[in-house]
């Protein structure tokens, strides 16, 4: 075979790897930032994020903080700062589901969460048709035990919009709580389709649902998926990783993922009892025997 013939061959079987750079976003305090589709943080005081890991090409950026009107607006290749000004909304509906996710997210405790579903309802009496709406709700529900009502809100937000790869991700969750393993695969996959490939919280779904099943080594294989999309902006991933490594019995690929989560979250809910196994899996990790 000719040389180049050759070159061009073992080209076209290395996958291409995107090139990364940081991206700064400004616009309100305290904004929820996704890019496409996958939250990537909250603006601070001033009103900016920057993400040092936001791969090449074009993008969708959406961004919501509360009392104004949602935005998304398209990010072009190369593009390295991005300014998204934000409108005031008198939206009713949309209000009160912004108070809503924000009551969701601070919840931790029955009484809370309750009153986060009250406030989605609320949302909805408003606007009956409110995919998203429908989904914090079935969040919240679930988070209550409530399986059979979170099942009817998911299908309600798929009335308006069928195809919606979050409500799917959602639903994996809910057969899962209830123990129906092969019934969440099928709901994370259906997910993921949905999402175009992309959709993390459904592949780390997947995982947890392997390890429930014992299947360790593959449940790796799904947090990795969801860690190359995430990039970075879950540190609990690595631990949930590095937990998987651990029952696979991988020491040296288990401290790899703790060290991960303590380099992004060094004062994470996980980060002292990481320490405390550490070196215990370090000293396990050198007595590996290495294959060639």
């Amino acid at each position: 075979m000719r040389l180049g013939v050759l070159v061009a061959l073992l080209f076209l079987a290395v996958p291409a790897v995107r090139a990364q750079a940081a991206l700064t976003i400004t616009t309100e305090p305290n904004a929820i930032v996704w890019i496409d589709e996958i939250r990537r943080g909250t603006t601070d005081a001033s009103g900016k994020l920057t993400l040092n890991k936001v791969s090449a090409g074009r993008h969708s950026v959406r961004v919501r903080a509360n009392g104004f009107k949602e935005s998304v607006t398209p990010l072009v290749p190369g593009r390295r700062a991005l300014a998204v000004k934000l409108v005031p909304t008198t939206d009713e509906a949309e209000l009160k589901f912004q108070e809503a996710e924000t009551a969701r997210e601070k919840a931790r405790d029955e009484p809370s969460q309750q009153k986060a579903a009250d406030l989605y309802r609320e949302a909805i009496k408003l606007r009956p048709a409110f995919p998203a709406a429908h989904v914090g709700l079935a969040r919240v529900l679930m988070d209550l035990s409530e399986f059979k009502q979170a099942h009817a809100e998911l299908d309600a937000a798929r009335r308006t919009r069928p195809a919606y790869a979050e409500a799917s991700a959602v639903e994996g969750r809910i057969y899962r709580e209830e123990a129906f393993g092969d019934e969440a695969i099928r709901s994370f996959r259906r997910a993921i389709r949905e999402g175009g490939g992309v959709q993390p919280e459904a592949y780390v779904g997947i995982a947890r649902v392997l390890e429930d099943k014992g299947q360790f080594a593959e449940a790796t294989v799904e947090y990795k998926k969801a860690l190359a999309q995430l990039s970075d902006s879950e540190p609990v991933i690595y631990q949930m990783l590095g937990a998987a490594y651990e029952r696979s019995e991988k020491p040296k690929e288990a401290v790899a993922a703790y060290e991960k989560y303590l380099e992004l979250a060094p004062n994470g809910s996980y980060a002292a009892a990481i320490r405390s196994i550490l070196e215990q899996l370090k000293r396990e990790a050198a007595g590996e025997q290495i294959i060639p």
